[in-house]
């Protein structure tokens, strides 16, 4: 990438930001029975509400959702927002336009919503929102179901610097058992961690950066291809995907015992999401 290149279309309100959003959340039924994964909610508001107000906090606007499953919930979630958020008069007798006394919403995002299929795998997803991107010289992308306190702006310094087609965000995964150390001569605890993280290894977290390149000659419309098995290891073999480590918070929401956990921290106060205000 050119010096010209890195410096051209940085300004984050012009950086589209693509949402996989396609996901059926089979381990979180006890939760989303009845709705598509990134709709399940962390304090009553959608787990792709608090990914996109992550974004928006470091000045994004556009936004790119790839749908799938039961698509028609997220598009009728924003549809209705302003309505759900303010107060208004409808007139039943009239055009049933509502009048809309005093907004509530804070959230200036353009939204564009794309039904990638229901089966559809990553790439694909990807490839077929390709036409709302024409514009971009660069996107960032990230997955439908999971938060972090990643600095997204900081990210995208990062990418600009390294000179790189892409830039993953690499995470150190975290254990879903109980860690303990034991003295094996006194059998007795040293010490007791119930989540532990492995700083010992990094994992794709995400809360990518691509150039337009990628999309361009990396990306193919084939339903079962996956970014993570296809797009990415191409674009690895040819030295042009950067890592931006990230020690921070991070969390998917994987099962019930994830979606308990996230609006306990949600419910307390002390979200290491929330980062606006």
């Amino acid at each position: 990438m050119s010096e010209s290149a890195a410096t051209a279309g940085a300004d984050a309100a012009d950086i589209p930001v693509v949402i996989l959003c396609g996901g059926m959340g089979t381990r979180l039924r006890e939760a989303s029975e009845h709705l598509p994964k990134p709709m399940v909610d962390i304090g009553g508001k959608p787990i792709l509400w608090h990914i996109m107000k992550t974004y928006a906090h470091h000045g994004h606007r556009r936004f790119v959702l790839c749908l799938g499953y039961k698509s028609d919930t997220i598009k009728r979630y924003f549809l209705e927002y302003r309505l759900q958020a303010s107060d208004f008069t409808l007139h039943l007798g009239g055009d049933n336009e509502p009048v809309v006394h005093e907004s509530q919403v804070e959230e200036d995002w353009e939204i564009t919503f794309v039904d990638t299929g229901v089966t559809t795998y990553t790439e694909a997803r990807l490839a077929r929102v390709a036409n709302h991107l024409v514009d971009a010289e660069r996107f960032m992308l990230t997955y439908g179901d999971g938060v972090a306190d990643v600095d997204v702006s900081a990210l995208l310094q990062h990418h600009l610097a390294a000179g790189r087609l892409a830039t993953v965000t690499a995470v150190h995964p975290s254990s879903r058992y109980g860690e303990i150390k034991v003295d094996l001569e006194s059998s007795s605890v040293t010490a007791f961690a119930e989540k532990p993280t492995d700083t010992a290894g990094w994992v794709n977290g995400g809360y990518f950066v691509f150039e337009r390149e990628v999309l361009d000659k990396y990306v193919e419309d084939d339903p079962d291809s996956m970014l993570e098995t296809s797009t990415l290891p191409r674009v690895t073999e040819q030295g042009q995907l950067s890592m931006f480590q990230h020690e921070g918070f991070w969390m998917g929401m994987d099962t019930f015992r994830d979606y308990k956990e996230l609006n306990g921290l949600w419910d307390r106060g002390v979200a290491p999401w929330k980062v606006w205000a």
